[in-house]
C-alpha cells in the first residue's frame, strides 16, 4: 500500500504536468502577445506565401497583353471639291441624286478627301448622237476614299499630271481643273456624284452618283467635316449593286 506521504507530494506534480501538456497543445489563447500563432506543421510561420492549413492559396492572374487598337479614320478630313472663291451649286439635280458645281473654267478641282485614284478618263468621248450616259463626263476622275466612298467629278478640262488609276493623293490636292467637256452644254461646271464602288458590276449609272452631295458640300464649304460614309453604306445595304437603268 502507498505511503499517503508520497501520495500527497505527487499530486501538486501532477498538476502541474498536466497544465503544461494542456499550454502546449493550445493554438490561441486569451492574454497571447500580439501576432502569436501557432506553428505549421511543417514548422514555418502562416504568411501571404505560405498560407495556414485550409486556406487556399492565393492566385496571381498571368500577365496578359491587350490586343492593339483597330485605327479608325474618324479624323478623316473632307474639302469642298472646288478651290474657287466664285462657286455655286444647286441642292438637287435633273434625274438622279448628284450635284453641278458652277466655277470659272480652269478653276482646281481637288481631292474631296484622303484615298487612291480609282479610274481617269483624259479624253472626251462624249457624241450627241450617243449613246448616251457612258461618256456624258467627257474628262473625268474617280477617287476611292479612305472612307469606302468614291467621290467622282467630270467635265473637267485637264487632268494634273501624275494622277493616274492606283495613285494616293491627300485632301485637297488638285486633281484637275473645272471645264465643259462631254454633256456640259457648254457650261464650266463639275458634275459631282458621291456612290459606293461597286467592284465587278460597276458603271457610270451608279458612278454619276447615288445620294444627295448637297448637306455635305454646305459642310465642307464652311470648313466642317460632314461625312457621307453612313449615308452611302445604308444605301448600298438596300440597294446592293444595280444594272444599267
Amino acid at each position: 500500500m502507498p505511503s499517503p506521504t508520497i501520495g500527497r507530494r505527487a499530486y501538486p506534480i501532477l498538476l502541474l504536468l498536466t497544465a503544461t501538456l494542456a499550454a502546449g497543445c493550445a493554438t490561441t489563447r486569451p492574454g497571447a502577445p500580439a501576432g502569436w500563432s501557432a506553428p505549421t506543421p511543417s514548422g514555418v510561420p502562416a504568411s501571404a506565401d505560405q498560407p495556414a492549413p485550409g486556406t487556399a492559396r492565393p492566385t496571381t492572374p498571368a500577365p496578359t497583353s491587350a490586343p492593339p487598337a483597330t485605327p479608325t479614320r474618324t479624323d478623316l478630313r473632307h474639302v469642298f471639291p472646288v478651290r474657287a472663291g466664285n462657286v455655286a451649286y444647286h441642292p438637287t439635280h435633273s434625274g438622279y441624286p448628284g450635284t453641278d458645281i458652277f466655277a470659272d473654267c480652269g478653276e482646281p478641282v481637288v481631292a474631296v478627301t484622303d484615298g487612291t485614284i480609282l479610274e481617269v478618263s483624259r479624253v472626251d468621248r462624249f457624241d450627241k448622237r450617243g449613246p448616251l450616259g457612258p461618256n456624258n463626263g467627257g474628262l473625268s476622275v474617280s477617287l476611292l476614299g479612305d472612307d469606302g466612298v468614291r467621290y467622282y467629278g467630270s467635265h473637267l478640262s485637264e487632268i494634273a499630271g501624275g494622277v493616274d488609276a492606283g495613285v494616293r493623293v491627300r485632301a485637297g490636292q488638285k486633281l484637275g481643273e473645272v471645264g465643259r467637256t462631254g454633256n456640259a452644254n457648254n457650261v464650266c461646271h463639275l458634275h459631282f456624284g458621291i456612290s459606293p464602288a461597286c467592284a465587278g458590276h460597276d458603271g457610270w449609272w451608279i458612278r454619276r452618283g447615288v445620294v444627295w452631295p448637297a448637306r455635305y458640300l454646305d459642310s465642307w464649304r464652311k470648313g466642317g467635316n460632314r461625312a457621307p460614309a453612313a449615308e452611302v453604306s445604308a444605301w448600298q445595304r438596300k440597294h446592293g449593286c444595280p444594272k444599267a437603268p
